[in-house]
């Protein structure tokens, strides 16, 4: 998944940044509220984590302007502050979930996991397509009941795939999806992972088929 980070602590953005990329996200940051505006306007992300005290402004008024315009992306509030009020308030502006500083990255990370898993419409752990079965939380992908062994960039892409079955994805969607901006992506990236997660996938009713001229699309569910 793509995640927009804003946080102006340069040494725990990097610790954010090197967390989620393990885990497979593509991730921004931003150090800035207008350099948040600035990734806004260039991609569309699944989850943003924002800092509340930033050098120009307040995160609670960067989610409220987000919020008032109809902006739906789920937002992980980061905050040192832990009275009880500001919790409620900022989850009152439409903060999808709140971590205190110092967090344990584990949280943070199973927080990720549960606020994307709610995006994706589902509450259970496990997500089913034909004889495919995907759990979010153990990372596991099964094969008519045979586990399979991803790695986490084929697993973000098969999740990608999971969110939107029968939907047409282009190769610039799915490298939206897999990369951040300070990345360098080769031109044959997308195919090389999805000829990967193909041989994973090996067996399955459900397979990702090529539409010639417009991208990759996930049928057979």
């Amino acid at each position: 998944m793509r995640i927009l980070l804003i946080e102006d602590n340069a040494e725990l953005a990097r610790s954010v940044l090197d967390r989620l990329a393990l885990d497979g996200h593509a991730v921004d940051h931003a150090a800035t509220l207008a350099g948040a505006d600035d990734c806004l306007a260039g991609a569309a992300y699944d989850l943003i984590l924002l800092d509340i005290t930033l050098p120009d402004g307040d995160g609670r008024a960067f989610l409220a302007r987000q919020r008032a315009r109809g902006a739906d992306t789920p937002v992980i509030v980061m905050t040192a502050r832990s009275a009880v009020s500001d919790r409620v308030g900022t989850l009152d502006l439409g903060a999808d979930d709140y971590v205190t500083k110092p967090f344990d990255f584990a949280e943070l990370e199973a927080r990720v996991r549960a606020v994307l898993r709610r995006r994706g419409g589902a509450a259970a752990n496990l997500r089913r397509y034909g004889d495919l079965e995907f759990d979010p939380l153990g990372a596991s992908v099964t094969v008519a009941g045979e586990v399979r062994e991803l790695r986490s960039r084929e697993l973000r892409l098969f999740e990608v795939f999971l969110s939107a079955p029968g939907r047409v994805l282009s190769k610039d969607q799915l490298n939206d999806r897999l990369f951040s901006y300070a990345e360098t992506v080769s031109d044959n990236a997308i195919e090389v992972y999805v000829a990967r997660l193909r041989k994973k996938l090996a067996g399955s009713t459900a397979r990702i088929e090529t539409v010639h001229g417009l991208g990759y699309r996930l049928t057979g569910g």
